[in-house]
């Protein structure tokens, strides 16, 4: 989840904006330790032993296997109340080799009770990823927990710990394919602010009720630790694969989106909604499914049976499913384009006063150019439809759904639509582990956010410019900070002023590099769609990714996984001398340059000569296996003016005022 793209490459979030202020970086106090090319470059850091069900090369091997769970949910709106009640009844499979004796849940609505961890671990100033207000009455209200197992129905054996339900089943699930049916009645009071993942925001035609983690879910058992059982404080989540049927139902005036397809559209939408939205559906163009001048008209939504909707959708291979629903929702939707040459649906929902006072009106063209380029460029798009919400969640991604700021504008809109969308890709498609490794979704995400936004209609939102004149310097800065954390640590123990940085930017910025400094576009190309089509729907660790790149790419990165995921090393490239072979211009130069930090990178040196000439060198990062210094030749002609590394100024070298020798100048 993100809210805006500049705020992503500089910091990734708000918290951090005083640490990444794009300025012209004065030379280092101090000095930085010797740089040890033997605890850079270390053979034995990614030689691990993993489980036998991942290969060495870090794809799924032949034994991989992941459990799953399929949901059935009946749910009711009480808008008065702002209250959910409903039912799931949950089929979950264990394709594991592992008999079960007890199987975990996620209460996640039980982090707004007053008495949970996540409460006692909000700071009293509170945070965006508080539990709202303290006195707020939350969390799930359990009327029924049964179950079903090897043909006998029965009340469940359960305890519920704060965010978790622990089922002791009286016989094991069998390894294989076993199947247990679990059937629980429940319901919970909608917070107003749900630690920016879901809430309610008044507007002047009713309320907008954005609803999320609103079921119990299972909590993944996998291959390597088992069941993941981190109690839910402010991190995001890791979640089995399955199939959703679910209806949600409301007030008859009221508009529901939600994650998958609407099946039942001729029941829940007037003739003429139905006809525009099926236009939509063969349009490039915006087509307006409900106008802000119907809003108030009661004519614009069917009457109902007793005053009320069901709405019903059916979400295939998804991890979650999540819904908004509102009486004052505009409605506008297009078609998307998709490579194979199947269709999908963007769709919008905002309230009237978005759509006179920010961008909202843009919003269908945000969501339907941000999934072609990425599926294009990376993996299809795999849902019908790709909703985008206005309503007082600021940034936060669902499966075919996301919630977007009601007071975005332009291009803060462009961004944080295009954010949380790429997070389809990452952690929707390759699902990830977003409570231990947060990088793995957020950091990957905020790499194609740099592409996509530099291909919105042909960089109407400048995001290389971004990249290249403000983002190396906020890294900059953060790598020069001793308190910064590293990508490879886990969220609740990050602090929270440099959980931008650590999650999203370093990440984003480092696989930008990796295509542009190190690999360049055809072989990251290759090897970033490799990783995704091989994780597709399953559950990659970060070895995974880190050998799938080596293996792919042909390349051993493991120096710079290094450098950039586990530690805050920094960089200084410096030119010491430049001689002449033979002590003649003529005959060639001899250029001596250092690495000063512990960081290493290849280089790129830019060579001016006297009689005009400028030449580009590029020398690999093996150098630095040697030592930290190292003299090049160049195939120059006549006396050098000026030798600049890294010209572009993409690296993130903390001293810029070494880069550069320049030929001193003799009185006349």
């Amino acid at each position: 989840m993100k809210k805006n793209l500049v705020a992503t490459l500089l910091s990734g979030a708000a918290l951090l904006a005083g640490t990444a202020q794009a300025q012209q970086m004065a030379p280092p106090t101090g000095s930085l330790p010797p740089y040890n090319a033997r605890a850079l470059f270390n053979p034995d850091y990614l030689n691990q032993v993993g489980p036998a069900t991942r290969t060495a090369g870090g794809a799924p091997a032949a034994t991989y296997w992941q459990n799953a769970a399929d949901y059935q949910i009946a749910a009711s709106l009480d808008d008065k109340a702002a209250r959910v009640t409903a039912n799931v009844a949950i089929t979950y499979t264990n394709n594991s080799p592992d008999a079960l004796p007890f199987v975990w849940l996620q209460l996640d609505q039980n982090l707004y009770r007053a008495d949970s961890r996540g409460s006692a671990a909000t700071p009293l100033a509170g945070s965006r990823f508080g539990n709202g207000a303290r006195s707020f009455q939350g969390g799930d209200s359990l009327q029924a927990v049964t179950i079903e197992l090897h043909g006998k129905k029965m009340t469940a054996n359960y305890r519920v710990t704060d965010t978790r339900m622990q089922i002791i089943l009286p016989e094991p699930l069998k390894p294989h394919g076993d199947k247990l049916k679990i059937n629980i009645g429940y319901a919970f009071n909608i917070p107003e602010y749900g630690s920016d993942r879901l809430g309610r925001l008044k507007t002047q035609n009713g309320e907008i009720f954005e609803v999320a983690q609103w079921y119990p879910r299972m909590a993944v058992y996998d291959d390597v630790e088992g069941w993941n059982t981190l109690p839910y404080m402010t991190a995001e989540f890791y979640l089995d694969y399955g199939n959703y049927d679910y209806t949600i139902n409301v007030p008859a005036n009221f508009i529901v989106g939600g994650s998958g397809e609407l099946v039942n559209g001729a029941e829940v939408l007037t003739a003429s909604q139905a006809k525009r939205l099926a236009q939509s559906a063969g349009s490039d163009k915006t087509v307006i499914v409900r106008g802000p001048d119907e809003v108030t008209q009661a004519g614009s939504r069917p009457a109902g049976r007793n005053g009320r909707l069901t709405w019903h959708f059916k979400c295939q291979q998804a991890r979650d499913v999540a819904w908004a629903a509102s009486a004052a929702f505009v409605w506008d939707a297009a078609k998307m384009n998709l490579p194979s040459g199947r269709k999908s649906l963007a769709m919008s929902l905002y309230p009237v006063e978005a759509a006179q006072d920010t961008a909202w009106n843009r919003s269908t063209e945000y969501v339907k150019k941000s999934i072609e380029f990425n599926s294009k460029q990376w993996y299809e798009y795999t849902y019908p439809v790709a909703t985008n919400v206005a309503g007082v969640v600021g940034g936060m991604e669902y499966p075919g759904i996301v919630f977007c700021g009601a007071k975005s504008r332009k291009a803060a809109l462009w961004s944080v639509t295009d954010h949380e969308f790429g997070h389809n890709w990452f952690p929707m498609i390759v699902g990830s582990n977003e409570r231990k490794y947060p990088w793995m979704d957020e950091g990957f995400n905020t790499f194609i956010n740099i592409l996509s936004t530099k291909d919105f209609n042909n960089g109407e939102y400048k995001a290389i410019e971004e990249v290249e004149t403000r983002m190396t310097p906020g890294i900059v800065r953060a790598l020069q900070d001793p308190n910064m954390d590293t990508p490879y640590t886990v969220p609740d123990v990050t602090q929270a002023r440099n959980l931008g940085y650590a999650a999203y930017s370093k990440t984003g910025f480092g696989l930008y590099l990796l295509r542009q400094e190190i690999l360049g576009p055809e072989r990251f190309d290759y090897a970033f769609r490799t990783y995704i089509k091989r994780w597709a729907f399953k559950h990659p660790q970060p070895r995974d990714f880190f050998r799938t790149m080596n293996n792919v790419a042909g390349e051993d990165l493991t120096w710079f996984w290094h450098e950039w995921f586990f530690e805050n090393w920094q960089l200084d490239q410096a030119v010491n001398s430049v001689a002449y072979v033979n002590q003649d211009p003529s005959k060639g130069s001899l250029i001596s340059i250092e690495n000063k930090g512990q960081m290493a990178m290849p280089v790129t040196a830019e060579i001016t000569e006297s009689n005009g000439k400028k030449t580009t060198v590029r020398l690999p990062v093996e150098i630095w296996q040697r030592g930290g210094t190292w003299t090049f030749r160049a195939n120059t002609t006549s006396p050098l003016t000026q030798v600049v590394l890294n010209p572009t100024n993409l690296l993130p070298d903390a001293n810029r005022f070494n880069n550069t020798w320049r030929a001193m100048k003799l009185p006349e």
